[in-house]
């Protein structure tokens, strides 16, 4: 194994950037756009109940414990070393099974460049497929190259492909209301508030895992530029951004593609469209895909490499094989990124087979969603009793009311869990039966490995304890 100097090259915009790439994946607005005006309601309740304490608590994790490994750190401090493992096997699954949905928007994006040549490529399954295995190899092997190259590229994605197609369908939306064009949902204070159905239920637990993923630059604190001070900064900067981009970019949507129209993966491009073609510049069209490509590879490349590199402390505490502890001179978990894409591209094969796209959109949604719950209500419960245990400690940055702010994120934690085993109506459509068994068949046969790893390392030391004894 490798080893390779940890240097400080992360400032507090680029972990703001790393955070919004984690979090802020334009193609998440077409299925809060689902909620119609009450997305407003559900979107602020996501972020007093989840998101905020969310933000806070792991903005006092990190500073405290400013290691590298994130949860696997918070975890361990609270409960030791192997619940740490099983959490961030969880994160590392989640980010896995989240990455076909993903590619998915990624591959319908570069059909919609390359629509005015080759039409009808959004409907090719063997362009999709390649597209998306060949993205998704590219976007790994370009993390090769150590966190600053990787962290410019999420920086410059995030700009191109997130904060300047995110502005600019917030513009269009608001011209499009201010010229006098009708509404495709009510803009009225009864319709601001939500019909508490299951459907929207189900849509809102799904809005609220989609605010997940604040933790992703705790993964690369080592490289961080005053940790302590830049960490919770860059997650005040990055917070306010994609609660404005989640909210305007959800209403402009909304207001302007129809409901049963909607498609969870080109939703975003429907709504451009309808903007362009009615004012004449439907060229525009192919160039706002290419600018959410751009978005869409940073957000890959934030989440290629962030639960990889945590991986990679687990496998030098002896949780995994000695070959998945490779890194090269970068410092870059290689042998992990490539067993990642390789458990990545069989899922994403399996995507592609399903062929109904928001229902294996919504499949893999639901299941990366089973993996987060459990997660964060493990990174909560660790906080609380790391405030018990060390209650004397430094904390350069302290969460007020932690036991009330993590009780309310424990709870939609928990609720979340449970209402993904509802299926909406719209964006399922195999039965009941099968639908719950694939999600826990889903659940479980992915956590199986890490149960094996725990019970692996635990004889190996037992054996060695015995040969030491002996000798």
């Amino acid at each position: 194994m490798t080893t390779a100097p940890r240097t400080r090259v992360l400032g507090t915009f680029t972990l703001a950037m790393i955070t919004m790439a984690a979090i802020v994946s334009l193609r998440n607005l077409p299925l809060n756009a689902e909620l119609g005006f009450s997305s407003v309601f559900f979107l602020c309740l996501a972020a007093l109940i989840f998101f905020i304490p969310t933000a806070l608590v792991i903005a006092e994790l990190a500073a405290t414990w400013p290691r590298a490994g994130g949860c696997y750190v918070w975890v361990g401090e609270a409960f030791g070393k192997p619940l740490a493992f099983i959490t961030l096997w969880l994160s590392w699954m989640a980010s896995v099974a989240w990455f076909p949905t993903i590619l998915a928007f990624t591959a319908t994006m570069l059909a919609h460049i390359l629509a005015p040549i080759f039409p009808g490529l959004e409907n090719n399954t063997l362009f999709l497929m390649s597209c998306m295995l060949a993205i998704f190899w590219i976007t790994t092997l370009s993390n090769f190259c150590g966190i600053e190259f990787s962290g410019f590229l999420i920086s410059g994605g995030v700009i191109i492909g997130t904060l300047i197609p995110g502005l600019l369908i917030i513009i269009l939306g608001l011209s499009w209301v201010v010229s006098g064009n009708p509404s495709q949902v009510p803009l009225s204070i009864s319709s601001l508030i939500p019909d508490c159905k299951l459907d929207n239920l189900v849509l809102f637990s799904g809005l609220v895992l989609g605010l997940a993923g604040v933790e992703l630059a705790a993964y690369h604190v080592r490289e961080a530029k005053n940790p302590q001070h830049s960490y919770p900064r860059a997650l005040l900067l990055a917070s306010g951004l994609i609660l404005a981009v989640y909210i305007l970019g959800t209403l402009a949507i909304a207001i302007v593609v129809p409901q049963q129209d909607l498609s969870l993966a080109s939703g975003l491009v429907q709504a451009f469209a309808v903007f362009f073609t009615q004012v004449g510049l439907p060229w525009m069209i192919p160039l706002m895909a290419a600018f959410l490509l751009c978005g869409a590879l940073a957000g890959i490349n934030a989440w290629v490499v962030g639960p990889a590199k945590g991986m990679l402390i687990v496998a030098q505490d002896g949780f995994l094989p000695n070959w998945l502890q490779r890194v090269n001179k970068h410092g870059v978990p290689t042998a992990l990124l490539t067993l990642q894409a390789v458990v990545g591209s069989l899922l994403t094969l399996l995507f592609i087979y399903i062929r109904n796209n928001n229902t294996s959109i919504w499949m893999l949604i639901a299941l990366s969603a089973q993996f987060t719950c459990v997660v964060y209500i493990l990174i909560f419960c660790a906080a609380l009793k790391l405030r018990v245990d060390q209650p004397d400690i430094v904390r350069p940055f302290r969460a007020k009311a932690i036991w009330l702010i993590s009780g309310c994120g424990i709870a939609a934690c928990i609720f979340s869990f449970i209402v993904v085993y509802i299926p909406h109506v719209k964006l399922v459509s195999i039965e009941y039966g099968w639908y719950c068994f694939l999600l826990m068949a889903g659940f479980l046969m992915l956590l199986l490995p890490a149960i094996l790893l725990i019970y692996l390392r635990h004889r190996s030391n037992i054996a060695a304890k015995f040969n030491s004894t002996t000798s």
